[in-house]
């Protein structure tokens, strides 16, 4: 139960409120809350000092409120209780071991994802005889407190307070990461089900982006055989998120409308982005049986193919599309950047829509004819962004233009100025610029032009007709949470580089990361509601904050300890930090100043319940 504040007719109003969850017309699983207690005006009990409401809230947890009409529902406490431990020297007890308590915690959530009922089928239908669901556990949680390889990992076992596998070989994890790939389909089909039947899952939108992870060698795979055919291995050269020069592999994303991932694909490092789409949706979102959604992605995944994917899927979609290549035509560019039509809210932001008529081949040929909006806006942080980005090339071009003959141009930048040079003037052969001195002459002053003049613009195509077309703004805007995942997996979850090698061990460590991802996301998601609640916010209105990043979530996880003491007594570790009180808050958790006796813990830990 928590205290919170809300506000009617202007005037903010106490009550006491118990979160909970409820399941909507939709038969979806939503946050929710009950009002316990209606206290009554914040006025007529504020004592005028500061911070009354958080002295209020935390006299409540003490069990002493500071209003007297919540006393009843103070949890009654035992009287104070006096320890008297013996501690003899020598013996293994007069040096602290503090191990992990959030394995507990996460233990929980991996059960609530289904994951230990299926590894457990798995093992007994596969006739497994290694602990197959103990080195998973080990490998997921391992990336969420202290990522680390997978022989690494296995030594990190005894850090937990139970520890969570007996297997004694650390080459068993290799196998695991075997039974994993193969089992792939089962994991996220099996995540999926539960996530929608415990809090609930909104796929009205799915996002869908692609990145990188470079891989801890420097040559590429060569062929390998899959399915009795010779292909290339996953680890190929390409285009690096990070400007690495080792192999990479592409890997998919797909994240639900609360920024919850849903599942992977992965892809050799050499496929283009847009190649990605369509095979990640059949072999994953198609699969699923979601109503239809609109699918949101940016315009690396912009191309016809895909999106008459979704169409004939009976799904709709937002995407980006370049004003500046060659995909967009001189006269939707002239539209783009007029006046004409356009609406004014700011000096900071404009935008327009149109809808247009197309007529496209599909992946077989097939020709279709059907109708998209186009939105394009322009936003001043957006052309501030553009102007600096671009800041340098620009300054080079206006001295360029003051003394061209002082300028020697290596290939490098002959390169990058060629889309504004005239064709005429370039060494077809090399692709350099023939002669510095005529840099002046073979600028193409349109081009120019029209490069500054698209600076700020944006343009997004889409299905839906009848949607605002601020509406289909604020959705894409949605994207840059697929952002913060991939950022995540770089940097909280360590996901790179890539240590293991076979293409099996690469996907399989792939999913442990997604399956990591997903606990930690629904840790921060399940923050940000029961803050939102505390505030008399509405828990379900969608929102851009994780409640704590994953960098603090995790290190507050790594932080939750507990040491053995004698007598089979336990007393939990920085208990009373910040971050770690959040967290014990979200998912109701009450742990009390005293000491803990091994069937207080399984009690407390019977007790979580994360999804409901």
């Amino acid at each position: 139960m928590f205290i919170e504040c809300c506000k009617s007719n202007g005037k903010e109003y106490l009550r006491l409120a118990e979160n909970r969850r409820r399941t909507n017309t939709d038969g979806k699983r939503v946050p929710g809350k009950k009002i316990i207690l209606n206290i009554g005006p914040l006025s007529h009990f504020d004592d005028g000092k500061p911070d009354y409401l958080k002295r209020l809230r935390q006299s409540f947890r003490d069990g002493d409120p500071l209003i007297e009409s919540l006393r009843p529902y103070v949890e009654q406490k035992a009287d104070t209780e006096t320890y008297r431990l013996t501690f003899t020297s020598g013996t293994e007890l007069c040096i602290s071991h503090p191990k992990y308590y959030a394995g507990s915690l996460l233990d929980s959530l991996f059960g609530e994802l289904g994951l230990n009922s299926l590894f457990a089928t798995i093992k007994h239908n596969e006739s497994i005889s290694y602990d197959l669901g103990g080195l998973v556990r080990l490998m997921v949680f391992g990336r969420i407190l202290d990522p680390a390889s997978k022989y690494s990992t296995f030594f990190q076992n005894p850090m937990y307070f139970r520890p969570l596998t007996k297997e004694t070989d650390p080459y068993r994890m290799y196998d695991a990461l075997d039974v994993i790939y193969e089992n792939r389909d089962k994991i996220i089909r099996r995540m999926n089900t539960a996530i929608q039947k415990g809090r609930g899952r909104n796929t009205d939108i799915v996002f869908y982006d692609v990145t990188n992870f470079f891989c801890e060698t420097d040559d590429p795979d060569g062929e390998i055989e899959v399915n009795g055919e010779m292909k290339k291995g996953p680890r190929q050269m390409g285009v690096s998120k990070e400007c690495r020069k080792q192999p990479i592999v592409q890997m998919g994303l797909f994240l639900d409308d609360s920024g919850i991932p849903i599942s992977i694909e992965m892809f050799p490092g050499n496929t283009l982005d847009q190649q990605t789409l369509r095979p990640a949706l059949k072999r994953n979102i198609d699969r699923l049986g979601f109503p239809r959604f609109i699918l949101i992605a940016d315009k690396g995944l912009c191309s016809f193919k895909n999106t008459l994917h979704l169409r004939a899927e009976g799904n709709g979609y937002i995407v980006s599309k370049s004003l500046k290549t060659s995909k967009t035509s001189a006269n939707e560019r002239e539209w783009a950047i007029s006046d004409e039509d356009m609406i004014t809210l700011s000096d900071d932001f404009k935008y327009k829509s149109r809808i247009v008529e197309r007529s496209e081949k599909d992946e077989d040929g097939v020709l279709h004819t059907f109708k998209e909006k186009v939105v394009v806006y322009w936003s001043r942080s957006f052309y501030e962004k553009e102007r600096h980005e671009n800041k340098k090339f620009l300054e080079f071009i206006e001295k360029l233009k003051k003394d061209p003959a002082s300028f020697r141009v290596s290939h490098a930048q002959s390169r990058s100025l060629k889309k504004f040079m005239k064709k005429d003037v370039i060494d077809k052969s090399s692709g350099e610029i023939l002669d510095s001195r005529k840099l002046l002459t073979m600028i193409d002053e349109d081009k120019l032009t029209e490069f500054k003049g698209l600076m700020g613009y944006y343009q997004l195509v889409t299905s839906e007709l009848d949607m605002d077309p601020l509406e289909v703004i604020d959705k894409y805007h949605g994207l840059t949470r697929i952002e913060d995942q991939f950022r995540v997996m770089k940097g909280t979850l360590d996901t790179r580089p890539l240590y293991v090698r076979t293409p099996e061990h690469i996907e399989a460590h792939l999913l442990i990361c997604l399956i990591a991802l997903t606990m930690m996301r629904l840790i921060q998601t399940k923050i940000a509601e029961t803050e939102r609640s505390q505030k008399g916010e509405d828990p379900q209105e969608r929102y851009w904050s994780y409640g704590m990043s994953a960098e603090r979530t995790q290190t507050a996880l790594k932080r939750w300890k507990i040491e053995e003491l004698p007598d089979d007594y336990y007393r939990f570790c920085d208990t009373d930090d910040p971050d770690i009180v959040r967290i014990l808050e979200a998912f109701d958790i009450s742990i009390e100043k005293k000491l803990y006796t091994r069937g207080e813990l399984r009690t407390l830990k019977s007790a979580m319940k994360l999804l409901v």
